[in-house]
């Protein structure tokens, strides 16, 4: 049986920009040569596929039928500390202002001693970008929403 994993040392980058016909692969995110990691992310939400439930009733029992619809990975919801001078952070605020899907690296820090870490990649819409300022006594915080638009490609921890 295996330890648990924290999520302490998970890192997020974002890549270029690309199409569905570049990107459908792991060996296609893995010959990516540039990535930016976003720096000082506190949080970093959840992601990964959910079926959408299709339904109808029966008139004969009066009972729901249920079956599986379109897979949505759903929406990454980033929060980082503010840093005006990440490259990172700068990254998702130019991808923000396009309609253009990037590509997206997440390492999970879950490789026991001799072994790699988890990588997932997927693409996606960086689909809002907001600063929460609050009040005196908190930290700035930038909070990005990532609309995945792929399915999320794994390359488990492995020697």
């Amino acid at each position: 049986m295996g330890d648990i994993v924290t999520a302490s040392g998970t890192r997020y980058f974002i890549g270029p920009a690309g199409t569905s016909t570049q990107f459908d692969t792991i060996a296609e995110f893995e010959a990516v040569s540039v990535w930016t990691e976003i720096g000082l992310v506190e949080n970093g939400g959840e992601y990964g596929d959910e079926a959408s439930a299709v339904t109808g009733a029966a008139l004969g029992d009066g009972r729901i039928r249920k079956a599986k619809g379109a897979r949505d990975a759903g929406t990454l919801a980033l929060v980082c500390f503010h840093d005006p001078l990440d490259p990172g952070q700068a990254a998702l605020a130019a991808a923000e202002q396009t309609n253009d899907n990037y590509v997206f690296k997440v390492i999970l820090p879950d490789g026991p001693v001799g072994y790699s870490d988890t990588i997932e990649y997927f693409r996606g819409l960086v689909m809002s970008r907001r600063k929460q300022v609050n009040t005196n006594d908190n930290i700035i915080r930038l909070m990005v929403n990532i609309g995945i638009n792929s399915e999320i490609f794994s390359d488990p921890a492995s020697t």
